[in-house]
């Protein structure tokens, strides 16, 4: 047994005044003589033997009374098994993980409030003068000061879920930054915790200051199942208004538990619109497809959800959907073929923009809002035309050129070297029957015609077109669609820019071929017009840091906002032509402590609604694998240092906690003694006559 406060020990030398009194009876004693003495003798030296035991009774309580109450000052206690929590009076910092995944429940309590109880406990382990610092995921203003444990106990009862993860050399950091600026060394820390192994980091690379304590607390998880959305994709690069539209959604089962026919429903605008059923197997994923239709244009609100307890927050995965985006098709010809094949194509469908001029005095000012610019018939390049074009498709515009039946190879090969297209020539033989070579059918594997054959198309094409080609290359870009001696009749070339360069061999003309009135020519030119419009995704990741998006129209030096119910912010953004590249904030980075929810975000300009995005968190707090106790122990063997318990759950984990790492105190056993003695002293002198 030792004492925290020894030198109270010396009031032990109080004793000797209740000795000194039972042992000097300073009272004068009066004779009184009689004349018969005989009995009185006998009855006197009963009462004197009885009354001696009394006062010695008297005096051992008294004693005992006075040392028990001494040694309560002095604070004894057994020392700790380990020895690694002796330093009381150091500085001691508590990690509470507050993450999402903390959600989950054993014993029918949820993580982070058995985490909170045990920690309001340990709370009062510590003397009132203890330095104490309370860290969580939030890494607030207020958590980097020292604190007593009166005050951290009320912060305790506010603390929420938090949608940010850290990992623990992050935390670590954090919680030494801070002693360090108070005290340099002989720390503890605590570390409570799931201890997720997607979001804990690698363990084997933190590095531990050997003369801190590290306290390591997992919360042991149960074998929880929990399923979550991995990514959502449209059939169809389009969603077309007031027909049948489909999508996909990829599921995902982090637990060990399999799931059956779990519902799922989609809606749209609120609205519920489609629902399925999907069954899962641990540790797996799988794909459900969902039927829907949409009424009128613009953006819509899409939601997937179920029902998936105990671990709620991934629940709902958020996304946007443009129905019936217009598609700008600028059409610049100089010999347009007879049967007007590209007006017939796009000017009589709602889905396209279509507009028709004349190569030779078109104003460059409107390739700025087209997706795709068909040039017809072209017989050469140069001059403001061929610069205002190589603009275009730097800045992420698409090209269909559909040689002029005569060309000038020069011009040609001038304007094409500089997207990697060389080796132009011409071929100057005329149009006759003889001259056309079939076209070999299309690969389907090619991401080109993924959904070009979806129907109607699957067992083949046809009677395939014949075309002639007036010009022919090499083998720059990706071949779409080839001549049956192998040379190339329509390419694609894509550019960093994301712009794409189409390349055909022969012109629309009917003398030249039939290929502008074969079933493949409306499929191929409208996937040409989807791919030309940057595809907007359908959901956005706060964890991506940089994100880009086209916007229509846009104003030099605007400046665009975020917003979502009560937060706005304006993000770091650089506005390059139509594309507008903007930076999500860090949740710390926000004012007010404010998070960053999943959900529909509005992209406003000048107060107006530009667009609507959509964010969901990442998927690791969805994964349900955690460290357990003897998988730390491995990862932290030979570190003296660092103490890994079994189970916060158990009842007696505190009283546990405190014997092996703080000793056992007994100032409040010698209290209790010391009031014991002290009522036995009472009840002699009261009831003991003699």
């Amino acid at each position: 047994m030792n004492f925290l406060f020894p030198s109270f020990l010396w009031a032990l030398l109080a004793l000797a005044v209740p000795v000194i009194i039972h042992l000097f009876n300073f009272r004068r004693i009066k004779k009184v003589y009689f004349t018969n003495v005989a009995f009185l003798k006998v009855v006197e030296t009963q009462t004197n033997s009885f009354r001696k035991l009394k006062q010695w009774l008297i005096l051992a309580a008294r004693c005992l009374f006075l040392a028990f109450l001494v040694l309560a000052f002095a604070q004894p206690f057994i020392p700790a098994k380990n020895q690694m929590g002796k330093n009381m009076s150091g500085l001691n910092s508590f990690y509470l993980d507050n993450s999402l995944s903390m959600q989950n429940v054993s014993n029918k309590k949820r993580h982070l409030d058995e985490a909170i109880t045990k920690i309001d406990e340990l709370f009062s382990i510590f003397p009132k003068s203890a330095n104490l610092q309370l860290l969580t995921n939030d890494f607030s203003e207020d958590e980097q000061h020292l604190s007593t444990a009166e005050k951290l106990k009320d912060r305790l009862a506010s603390v929420k879920f938090s949608v940010l993860s850290r990992n623990l050399q992050d935390i670590y950091k954090r919680q030494i930054s801070l002693l360090n600026r108070h005290h340099g060394s002989n720390n503890q820390l605590f570390w409570f915790s799931d201890f997720q192994k997607s979001t804990a980091g690698d363990l084997n690379k933190l590095k531990t200051d050997s003369t801190n304590q590290l306290f390591i607390v997992p919360i042991q998880n149960e074998a929880t199942p929990n399923v979550f959305v991995d990514s959502v994709w449209l059939a169809t690069p389009f969603i077309r208004e007031m027909q049948n539209n489909v999508l996909f959604a990829k599921f995902s089962n982090a637990g060990n538990k399999a799931i059956e026919k779990l519902p799922v429903r989609l809606y749209i605008d609120g609205v519920q619109t489609s629902t399925a059923a999907i069954n899962l197997s641990p540790k797996s994923s799988a794909t459900a497809t969902f039927n829907f239709t949409v009424r009128g244009k613009g953006f819509k609100k899409g939601k997937i959800t179920f029902d998936d307890s105990p671990i709620t927050f991934d629940n709902d995965y958020y996304f946007i959907l443009n129905a019936s985006p217009t598609i700008q098709v600028l059409h610049l010809h100089q010999q347009k073929s007879s049967g007007a094949y590209i007006e017939k194509v796009f000017a009589n469908d709602s889905l396209f923009s279509f507009n028709s001029f004349s190569a030779l005095n078109v104003d460059a000012g409107r390739f700025k809002n087209a997706n795709l610019i068909v040039l017809e018939g072209i017989e050469r390049f140069d001059g403001s035309f061929k610069i205002a074009l190589d603009a275009f498709v730097q800045q992420g515009g698409s090209i269909l050129v559909l040689p002029a039946n005569k060309i000038d190879v020069a011009s040609y090969n001038s304007f094409l070297s500089g997207f990697g297209i060389s080796g132009i020539q011409g071929n100057n033989l005329p149009p006759q029957a003889q001259n056309q070579i079939s076209l070999n059918e299309p690969e389907r594997t090619n991401p080109f015609f993924i959904d070009v054959f979806e129907r109607g198309m699957q067992q083949g094409v046809p009677n395939t077109p014949n075309s002639q080609a007036v010009l022919n290359w090499g083998g720059a870009g990706e071949r779409l669609l080839s001549f049956r001696n192998g040379q190339t009749f329509l390419s694609q070339t894509k550019m960093l820019t994301q712009g794409k360069i189409y390349l055909c061999a022969s012109p629309l003309d009917e003398n030249y071929g039939n290929f502008a009135k074969h079933a493949l020519f409306v499929p191929v030119m409208y996937k040409m017009a989807s791919l030309s419009v940057k595809q907007q995704r359908t959901a956005y990741g706060f964890d991506e840091g940089n994100i880009s998006f086209d916007v229509q129209n846009p104003v030099a030096n605007a400046v665009y906002k975020l917003k979502k119910d009560k937060i706005e912010l304006i993000p770091v953004q650089n506005l390059n032509g139509n594309q507008l590249n903007i930076e999500i904030p860090k949740s710390e980075q926000l004012p007010d402590n404010q998070q960053l929810e999943s959900g529909y975000y509005e992209l406003l300009n000048q107060n107006k609604t530009v667009q609507l995005l959509a964010f969901n968190h990442d998927n690791q707090e969805s994964e349900m694998d955690c460290y357990t106790p003897d998988e730390l122990r491995s990862i932290f063997s030979g570190k003296k240092n660092i103490q890994i318990f079994d189970n916060l759950q158990d009842d007696g984990f505190v009283k546990n906690f405190q014997e092996s790492n703080f000793g056992t105190p007994l100032w409040k056993d010698c209290i209790l003694l010391a009031l014991l003695f002290l009522l036995a002293e009472i009840l002699i002198i009261r009831f003991l006559k003699g």
